[in-house]
């Protein structure tokens, strides 16, 4: 079994460390730690001292990590990180990359509670998100759930300025942006008060974290958004899954059960954006053969303030889906009669309790049968179909709910 000893530290040149830890310290033999991390303990590390680089890929650090063997027994592997290492911290990583490592920790602060001492601003109400080395999702998230406060850890592409044009660009404009640079060093640490629009303009210097304040949050979703509010595809009202029928689709997805939504045909975007509103824990990835198409459910995002949604245009049969994450809830939309052969692509990929949905309008004019042909793909495709629901919106043409499972 291996021994990490894992060191909290802030940006502050001048670290001090009670009395316990600087005797590891200078009990030590091998260090590990980021470049930056170095050039802060470096005159505080013992003569002959390893030191073993924090970089990636991190699967090459982790070998030297295991080359040494038994010899952390008696001397702990001294590793230094930012903060507390166990918030989004490299602690964290040692315990899934060796669960079987003994890790000991001593924390400091993390630089959004060293941001929130500095504003004097209570953070126990505060969510925190980390953009370091992740993707929007969780950000994506919480602005959807209007969180009041909101906490960010940032990285270089995630910048503070990246991130207020996002969410200038899908409506979020109700938030101050409070950005630390350099937390814990003297000499260099500086910490700003911003409008969006303000962060928008402005570079920073790393590293830095950001909160997000927002006094007066509005709530502009709505449970069924209007039809007439969405743009649409050349002005054709008929060419949107409307709200009623929207909401029973959704329903019928079980979409608070699920993490991954297919919606195969989304036209105007309505039935994404209505479940990314709803239910934002759900990663949706929205597909489309019609190139005008993609402007358009763009266009509604922003309107609704729904970012997130992953946007695919081409012929779904011809799409390259093996790199997407596996749906559990499926909508087809729009199948051009290729119901089938969509339905059979689907179970390539879909999860072992997922499940599908079709809207099947009834009109005497519609060349393709789709409700035959959905009965026939899932006997054929040994799928177990459930009870379909009808319903009749005023003059519009009736309209079956279709639902099946594996």
């Amino acid at each position: 079994m291996q021994h990490f000893v894992v060191i909290g530290i802030t940006d502050h040149p001048q670290p001090w460390f009670p009395p316990e830890v600087l005797a590891i310290i200078k009990n030590g033999r091998v260090f590990s730690g980021g470049k930056r991390h170095h050039e802060i303990v470096a005159s505080l590390l013992p003569d002959g001292a390893e030191w073993i680089d924090i970089t990636v890929p991190l699967d090459d650090v982790f070998e030297r990590y295991r080359s040494l063997g038994d010899k952390t027994a008696e001397h702990p592997l001294v590793v230094f990180a930012s903060g507390d290492p166990l918030f989004f911290g490299f602690a964290n990583t040692i315990r899934r990359k060796m669960p079987e490592a003994e890790v000991v920790v001593y924390p400091t602060f993390n630089s959004l509670q060293m941001l929130a001492h500095k504003l004097v601003m209570p953070y126990h109400d505060m969510r925190i998100v980390s953009l370091t080395g992740r993707p929007w999702p969780e950000f994506d998230r919480a602005l959807i759930e209007r969180a009041s406060k909101i906490g960010v850890l940032t990285d270089r592409e995630h910048t503070p300025a990246t991130i207020a044009r996002r969410m200038l660009d899908y409506g979020y404009t109700y938030y101050n942006m409070h950005v630390g640079e350099h937390l814990g060093n003297p000499e260099r640490e500086k910490i700003t008060t911003l409008s969006l629009e303000e962060a928008a303009k402005r570079e920073y210097a790393m590293p830095n974290c950001v909160i997000l304040d927002g006094k007066t949050v509005e709530h502009k979703g709505l449970y069924g958004i209007p039809d007439s509010a969405f743009a649409l595809l050349d002005g054709r009202e008929k060419m949107i899954t409307k709200m009623p029928i929207r909401l029973l689709t959704l329903q019928a997805l079980e979409l608070p059960q699920r993490q991954v939504f297919w919606d195969i045909g989304f036209c105007t975007g309505s039935v994404s954006i209505e479940a990314r509103l709803l239910f934002p824990h759900v990663q949706i990835e929205a597909f489309e053969i019609r190139p005008e198409c993609e402007t358009i459910i763009q266009e509604n995002a922003r309107r609704f303030g729904a970012p997130g949604i992953g946007i695919h245009i081409g012929d779904f049969l011809a799409t390259d889906i093996s790199g997407l994450p596996r749906p559990d809830a499926v909508f087809i939309g729009g199948h051009g009669g290729r119901l089938k052969g969509i339905m059979a692509k689907v179970l390539t990929v879909m999860s072992a309790d997922g499940v599908m949905v079709l809207n099947s309008v009834v009109a005497p004019k519609v060349l393709t049968d789709s409700h035959r042909l959905w009965d026939e793909a899932c006997t054929e495709l040994g799928l177990r179909q459930e009870p379909p629901t009808s319903i009749q919106l005023n003059d519009n043409h009736p309209i079956t709910i279709l639902k099946c499972r594996r």
